[in-house]
């Protein structure tokens, strides 16, 4: 038991603690997304974290979203967010919660406050709001309007209810400490007009509350225990707690809900925030947010990570306070990880030459065995047509190769992967000189590749030119110029041109073309790939490299 003690993180030492002393029975936690954008890696790892807690102690997970500000929200990110959550394996209680649900509740909370003289209507604009505000080092200045009466508080905030006033022309603010160290202390707004129509209630209401006081009133609505967040909201806890308290819904900060802040996280190199995302699809950068190129987790899913990569990452960053960023190698290192043992390895020819066997019978086609991985026998084997002619990839072969170069030149023998040794006699060429055919003789004796009489260091891989299928293959590269890293000082980004790499002409084993989206392979000696979810239709194959094979990355024991 102590071992398990000793790794617990710090998140879970408090909900221990909460449960010891009796401030909880049962663990329960939200996801709490603004539906205004898709979700990125970062979502994912607050979505695993929230899940995963609710999961371990036997607890509830909400899935709710913060749909308080009507001008950036639509259906459609509600939509996507909800299919994202679903993927990374994150099933929620009962049905999809919305703060909108709450509005009636925020509403007779902030009259209380007015009733209880903890809150006032302010007719200060949003310029000298600011301006009254302070700064981090000296005092907030009272707003002139912060002793109105609660009887004229009463009546004014009914009014602004009633569409009596414009946007902006009148707040209503909760009567704190000006003079607070911590600025968001400093009365802050907690509801506005904003005559807008919302995406569930429509026109019903015209004032809004702002987040920082509809916040903590949805975790105390929905009885949630333990309320995640990132380490920007620190400073807010004190506001969350006294809202809570000063509603009526707990009594003291010990109680629950509980905020408890986390380190977000950061991937290096990569373009996570929304402003620059909606840039780069409006440049034509790329083609939507869920571009293989970006990481939110559409993209990530249309790339070819897997749920259970994602979580594998996640639990490698781990939970703690202590903010830094990470190498997006690991997330690389992680789906390769997952994907070894799963998938089918399979031939493809990217950027195809073909081999003609000038002794082998002309209409013959001989079905060889192939491993379906040769690190986990369980997968077994399946029969991959060979022919006269066939496709090698055209790096595979060298006129005047340097020395240790193995695989295929004139006079040399070479293995073709579980078929046969060939050697190769001679090429042809076109007009400009450039190699349009090898040519080869096989050895009939070395069927199966593995001859024990003799032995070449060379092995390529192949597919047969007549029983091959055509396919469209993506190659990926970081969206961001590593070397000069994602932005500039005037906001701009830095864009690597060479991010995307288009191969029209590649040719997959026949067995490919039963493939569907999202299925995932790995091409021997290419890398790991994913059928595109997006343009992979009917008869058009669009295969999108999800990582090499080679990493860079080294997890420290």
């Amino acid at each position: 038991m102590d071992n398990e003690t000793v790794s617990k993180n710090f998140i879970e030492q408090i909900i221990d603690k909460d449960i010891e002393e009796g401030h909880c029975q049962k663990v329960v936690t939200r996801f709490p997304p603004e539906p205004n954008g898709y979700l990125h890696i970062g979502h994912a790892k607050s979505i695993l974290l929230n899940y995963g807690l609710a999961k371990e102690y036997n607890g509830q997970f909400n899935m709710r979203f913060d749909d308080t500000n009507p001008t950036k929200e639509k259906v459609e990110f509600v939509d996507s967010i909800k299919k994202d959550v679903e993927w990374l394996g994150a099933k929620w209680n009962g049905d999809v919660l919305f703060a909108s649900n709450y509005f009636p509740q925020m509403y007779e909370a902030a009259i209380r406050l007015i009733k209880k003289g903890k809150a006032y209507v302010d007719d200060l604009s949003a310029e000298e709001i600011r301006q009254y505000r302070g700064t981090l080092t000296e005092p907030g200045k009272e707003s002139p309007y912060r002793e109105r009466s609660v009887e004229e508080n009463l009546k004014l905030f009914e009014e602004m209810k009633e569409g009596k006033y414009e946007d902006g022309e009148k707040v209503l603010r909760a009567k704190i400490d000006m003079a607070s160290p911590n600025i968001n202390m400093r009365d802050p707004i907690i509801y506005r007009v904003a005559h807008m129509t919302h995406h569930r209630t429509g026109d019903e209401w015209c004032i809004y509350p702002m987040y920082d006081f509809a916040h903590p009133i949805e975790d105390a609505v929905e009885g949630i225990t333990h309320s995640i967040c990132t380490l920007e909201f620190e400073d807010h806890r004190p506001l969350y707690d006294w809202v809570i308290i000063e509603t009526g819904y707990k009594t003291s900060p010990e109680e629950n809900p509980k905020q408890i802040e986390f380190a977000k996280l950061y991937l290096t190199n990569v373009v996570t925030g929304k402003r620059y995302i909606k840039k780069l699809v409006e440049d034509g950068v790329v083609d939507g947010w869920d571009d293989p190129r970006l990481v939110s987790i559409a993209a990530l899913r249309r790339r070819g990570f897997t749920p259970e990569s994602i979580k594998m990452f996640v639990d490698l960053v781990g939970v703690t306070k202590a903010q830094g960023s990470v190498e997006y190698p690991m997330l690389e290192y992680c789906i390769r990880e997952d994907l070894k043992l799963k998938v089918k390895r399979m031939m493809a020819i990217l950027d195809p030459v073909k081999l003609v066997i000038d002794n082998y019978p002309e209409d013959q086609v001989e079905y060889m065995d192939v491993a379906n991985n040769q690190e986990n026998p369980e997968m077994g084997t399946r029969k991959v047509p060979f022919t006269k002619e066939l496709y090698i990839e055209r790096e595979d072969f060298m006129e005047e190769p340097p020395k240790k170069y193995f695989r295929m030149f004139p006079g040399n023998e070479v293995r073709l992967m579980n078929a046969y040794y060939v050697t190769c006699t001679g090429v042809d060429k076109d007009e400009n000189g450039n190699i349009n055919c090898i040519h080869c003789t096989y050895d009939p004796e070395t069927k199966g590749g593995n001859f024990a009489g003799r032995k070449v260091k060379g092995t390529i891989h192949w597919v047969s030119a007549s029983r091959g299928i055509n396919a469209e293959v993506r190659l990926y590269d970081n969206i961001v110029d590593e070397e000069k890293g994602v932005y500039n000082e005037d906001g701009s980004m830095n864009i690597n041109p060479n991010s995307l790499t288009i191969l029209k002409n590649c040719v997959l084993e026949p067995e490919l073309a039963n493939a569907r989206p999202e299925d995932r392979f790995q091409f021997v000696r290419n890398g790991y790939f994913c059928v595109d979810n997006k343009d992979s239709k009917g008869n058009v194959l669009v295969f999108n490299r999800i990582v090499s094979l080679k990493s860079s990355f080294k997890l420290q024991k």
